[in-house]
C-alpha cells in the first residue's frame, strides 16, 4: 500500500478559525494522514489537536513546516489577511495547499502567491466547493452538449443580508464569479456602479470590513461582465429588507434553455428547455439535475457528504500525482478575485474596464 500523504493544518482561532471544515476533511481521506496542526491560540490549538487526533502541535506554523515537512497543508482560516504569507511559506517548503477562500485581499498578494507556487512547483486548490459538485459537473456537460444552446446571460446575487454590498461581494461573490467562469470562461470586461444609502458611493464611504478582507465600499452594487461570444453576466447585492438569502443562486440563460443552480456540494439545480424559462408558463417542464444526470434520481447520500471538501482534497491529490492543475486552482481563485476588484476599478474610473486589470493594487486605495 502506498504511503499516505503527510498533511498539516494551519488555523487561527478567533481570526478565521479553521474555515469551513478545511481541517477535518482530512480525517475522511484514505490517502492522507494529519501529522500536525498549528494555531497561535493556545486554547484553540488544544481543541484542534483533539478534534484532529494529532499529538504534534505548534504555535508557529513556520516551525511546523520546518520540522514536520508536510507534503500538503490546509491553510484553513477564513480571514485572508495572512493567506499570502502562509501560502508562500508552504510553497517554499515544497508543500501543496488546500486554501480557504477568498484567495487573498488584493491582486498584488494573489500575484505573489501564484508566482511562488509556480516557482516551487506546488499545487493549490481553492475552497470554492460548488465547482467540485457532481451536479455542477453534469451542468457543465449539459452546457457543453448544447442543451441550452449558446449562453447569453448569467445572473447572480449575494446573500444580501447585513453584509449586502461590499462585504457580500467579497465573501460570497467569489463563489458566484467562480461558477460564472466555470461555465462561460474568463470575463473580458466589467462595468459597475456602487451606491451608499441611495447615492453614488464616494471615497469617504470606504471602510474596513470584518474578517480582514480589506477595504470595501457600498451597500448596493450592480456589476455587468462581458464574456466570449454572446454571454454577459450580472451580479447584484444590496442590504435587503426582504428575501434575504433567497436570491443566492446563479441563473444561466441560453438561446435554447435555462439552468438555475444554487451553491454547495449538492446544490439545487434545475433545467428548462425553453429559452423563456418562465416558471409555470414554459413550453417545456423544469427538470431536476442530479449527479446521475438530467431528470434522474439522486444516487448520492447528502448526509454522507456533510463535508463536501472531500471532493476537493481527492482532486488535489490526483493533481499532485498527475502533475496537472486542480479543478479550482490558485489561478482560478485569483481570477474570481479579479472580477471583484474590477467592480471597484470600474466604479473608481467611472467607465468599463478590461480584464485582466492593469492596476494590480486595490482600487479603493486609489480613491
Amino acid at each position: 500500500m502506498k504511503e499516505k500523504y503527510r498533511v498539516a493544518v494551519i488555523g487561527r482561532t478567533g481570526k478565521g478559525g479553521y474555515g469551513h471544515s478545511l481541517d477535518t476533511v482530512w480525517l475522511k481521506c484514505d490517502k492522507a494522514e494529519i501529522v500536525a496542526v498549528a494555531d497561535e491560540n493556545e486554547t484553540g490549538l488544544a481543541a484542534a489537536a483533539k478534534r484532529l487526533k494529532v499529538k504534534n502541535t505548534y504555535a508557529d506554523y513556520r516551525k511546523m513546516l520546518e520540522k514536520e515537512k508536510p507534503q500538503i497543508v490546509s491553510v484553513s482560516d477564513r480571514w485572508p489577511d495572512c493567506h499570502r504569507e502562509m501560502v508562500i511559506a508552504c510553497a517554499e517548503f515544497g508543500a501543496s495547499i488546500f486554501l480557504e477562500k477568498p484567495a487573498a485581499q488584493n491582486l498584488q498578494q494573489a500575484d505573489e502567491m501564484v508566482a511562488a507556487c509556480e516557482k516551487h512547483h506546488v499545487k493549490v486548490a481553492v475552497a470554492h466547493q460548488t465547482r467540485y459538485s457532481p451536479r455542477v459537473k453534469v451542468i457543465k456537460d449539459l452546457i457543453g452538449e448544447g442543451k441550452i444552446g449558446e449562453i447569453v446571460e448569467l445572473r447572480g446575487h449575494g446573500k444580501e443580508d447585513r453584509r449586502g454590498g461590499g462585504e457580500d461581494l467579497m465573501v460570497l461573490g467569489t463563489h458566484t464569479f467562480d461558477l460564472m467562469r466555470h461555465f462561460a470562461g474568463d470575463a473580458k470586461w466589467c462595468f459597475a456602479r456602487i451606491q451608499q444609502s441611495g447615492r453614488k458611493a464616494v471615497a469617504g464611504d470606504v471602510r474596513q470590513a470584518g474578517e480582514q478582507i480589506g477595504p470595501i465600499l457600498g451597500d448596493h452594487i450592480t456589476a455587468t461582465y462581458g464574456f466570449a461570444g454572446l454571454a454577459t453576466g450580472s451580479f447584484v447585492t444590496h442590504v435587503a429588507k426582504e428575501g434575504i438569502g433567497s436570491r443566492y443562486w446563479l441563473e444561466v440563460r441560453g438561446t435554447k434553455g435555462v439552468i438555475h443552480v444554487g451553491f454547495g456540494i449538492l446544490p439545487v439545480a434545475m433545467l428548462c428547455e425553453d429559452p423563456s424559462g418562465m416558471f409555470g408558463k414554459s413550453k417545456a417542464p423544469w427538470q431536476e439535475i442530479t449527479s446521475a444526470g438530467l431528470g434522474k434520481p439522486e444516487t448520492l447520500d447528502a448526509k454522507a457528504l456533510e463535508n463536501g471538501n472531500i471532493f476537493i482534497v481527492d482532486d488535489l491529490i490526483e493533481a499532485i500525482e498527475k502533475d496537472r492543475a486542480p479543478l479550482d486552482s490558485l489561478a482560478d481563485g485569483r481570477a474570481s478575485l479579479e472580477m471583484i476588484m474590477a467592480v471597484y476599478e470600474s466604479h473608481r474610473l467611472e467607465k468599463p474596464v478590461d480584464l485582466p486589470l492593469k492596476n494590480r493594487k486595490h482600487p479603493l486605495a486609489s480613491m
